[in-house]
């Protein structure tokens, strides 16, 4: 039975959303004209979400979203609660303060039909596709990372008091829809067999090895929990190259739904998670040779300009500011040494951040090469073996993420692992381990 919201919810269809927005003084205002004059696209391309793109003769325009009462890509046989879009509305407009120019204006939100009216991005192209493409953004990963850095600490204890924080957890801790779909089919559905997987044939010795391996489930196990449990700071909880808007000067961070409060490091994997898989799955990508690997070069770069400006701008963030945090009282360590000594505090906590984000990293990888909800990336690769050749390094560099971190001390091993792991192969005896 599907969780039906109070009142006159209706999925809403072209003219449903001229009328609504009709209604709105400020968005008539910005579109310009009267409403028989703006021009409605439906360009919904992701799994959750009606979307909409409206422009008027003022030569403005707005996105529209709402949140259907099922998975859009699986019908009513999949029905899923619309309250995740009061969610994403919160999460935009908590953040609003700390990440403006890196996120789109939210211009309204109706709780009644689950409809936020947010800015449109215009010339901006989805950056999984740009990626795909080969066109370079180079500003996109140090634009992200600073979303993130401003994000995670301005949601966290070192920033806010308690109270505030705890009001955070409250809310965002009713986002259960949306966090059960991250739980099962991040956490649990890659290491069982389950209806939902997408394991293609070259990759079953794979799947099964990843399923059978006690010490790598029990890493995930441990990165599960901590992702249950530590409440770390305020997370997207779907940041990847499909939820960022870019053009070669700005970058914008969308679909916030599946907001939760959890370890920083999640966001901070996920995203490189996806830029590592691009690097794996750019040889099979249109173009010629000495480009193709021209542009992996690239990509191991913005791998590394991302983590460095996201530790570089969160130490810095923290160092200048007065946030009247609760997790390290500043009466506490006033003289000199004790300077000193929250300096190397505030060090260890970043790279507890980027351990994090290496477990995070490989269980996303993981998901998303033999669990649901494939990426096009890969899939963009018509010849299944070929593809699964160049899958099976990613979920190579995953399990030595997972079983072997300590050899991974920092984003210059990371990256330097890449190529290692890239000729893996089909037998996961034979890989790198």
């Amino acid at each position: 039975m599907l969780d039906r919201p109070p009142g006159p919810y209706r999925v809403f269809s072209d003219s449903d959303v001229i009328d609504h927005l009709a209604g709105l003084q400020r968005v008539r205002d910005l579109l310009g004209g009267s409403p028989q004059d703006w021009r409605v696209r439906d360009v919904a391309d992701g799994n959750l979400n009606a979307v909409f793109l409206v422009g008027g003769p003022a030569g403005g325009g707005v996105c529209v979203k709402q949140a259907l009462p099922y998975v859009r890509v699986a019908g009513e046989s999949w029905p899923l609660d619309v309250n995740r879009a009061t969610y994403e509305a919160a999460y935009l407009s908590r953040l609003a303060p700390h990440v403006r120019g890196l996120a789109p204006e939210l211009h309204h939100y109706d709780p009644r039909q689950f409809v936020i009216v947010m800015e449109k991005l215009e010339p901006h192209i989805i950056l999984r596709k740009g990626l795909i493409a080969g066109e370079r953004f180079l500003k996109a990963p140090e634009h992200v990372a600073e979303y993130v850095a401003q994000a995670a600490f301005h949601t966290s204890d070192l920033a806010v008091p308690f109270e505030r924080k705890a009001a955070d957890v409250a809310l965002f801790g009713q986002n259960l829809a949306l966090q059960r779909i991250t739980v099962d089919l991040v956490f649990t559905d890659p290491y069982v067999e389950v209806w939902r997987n997408k394991v293609v044939a070259p990759l079953q010795a794979w799947a099964h090895a990843l399923r059978s391996d006690i010490a790598l489930k029990s890493a995930v196990a441990d990165l599960r929990l901590r992702y249950l449990t530590q409440a770390q700071s305020l997370l997207h909880g779907d940041l990847h190259s499909g939820s960022v808007m870019a053009t070669p000067d700005d970058t914008r961070v969308i679909d916030g739904e599946f907001a939760w409060v959890g370890p920083t490091g999640f966001d901070v994997g996920n995203f490189i998670a996806h830029y590592v898989m691009a690097w794996f799955a750019k040889p099979s990508h249109a173009g010629k040779r000495d480009a193709i690997a021209a542009y992996r070069d690239a990509i191991a770069g913005d791998i590394a300009r991302f983590w460095l400006t996201f530790r570089r701008r969160f130490l810095d963030i923290w160092r200048q500011s007065d946030a009247a945090g609760d997790g390290l009282p500043s009466a506490h360590f006033s003289d000199a040494a004790g300077q000193a000594r929250v300096e190397a505090i505030r060090r260890a906590y970043v790279e507890a951040i980027f351990r994090d984000a290496l477990g995070y990293l490989a269980i996303k990888t993981i998901r998303r090469i033999i669990g649901y909800a494939q990426i096009a990336d890969f899939l963009v690769i018509e010849d299944v073996n070929r593809r699964a050749v160049l899958q099976a390094g990613a979920l190579a560099l995953a399990r030595a993420l997972l079983k072997r971190p300590q050899d991974f001390p920092d984003i210059a091993a990371l990256i330097a692992a890449l190529p290692r792991y890239e000729g893996a192969g089909l037998d996961p005896k034979r890989a790198p381990q």
